[in-house]
């Protein structure tokens, strides 16, 4: 929805978050490969090979807020496309928070309203 406001090395970080999330359950649901390959046209990455950054390296590549609150944006909508938050998926959640320097009251605001956002495209996908 936002990626392509991310700078290109935010793009490629952002990329390496968002498959290294999508597999951190041992598992790749069709709805994460669907948004992996939507990541993947939005930020101009159809032919980017994945590299295995480190958490620590690719978390010290989103420096302003902007940047911050469109990776969690769109982490929580990958998150929430299978239905499911597991447990390694909320520990990724709270590595990221923590990094970010997100409050925890602030935090939950924002997980709250992504949480709304994904209601309204569940009840639109059923109409």
């Amino acid at each position: 929805m936002f990626l392509e406001e991310l700078e290109q090395e935010e793009k490629i970080a952002f990329f390496e978050l968002a498959a290294m999330i999508a597999r951190i359950d041992g598992k790749l649901s069709i709805y994460e490969n669907s948004l992996l390959k939507k990541y993947q046209r939005e930020t101009g990455l159809e032919d980017y090979q994945l590299k295995g950054l480190s958490i620590e390296d690719i978390l010290k590549e989103f420096k302003s807020e902007r940047s911050k609150y469109i990776v969690l944006t769109e982490i929580f909508q990958l998150i929430y496309s299978d239905g499911v938050f597991h447990d390694h998926e909320s520990e990724f959640v709270h590595i990221i928070k923590t990094h970010f320097g997100f409050d925890s009251s602030e935090f939950g605001t924002f997980k709250d309203w992504v949480e709304k956002i994904k209601e309204l495209s569940v009840t639109k996908r059923e109409h």
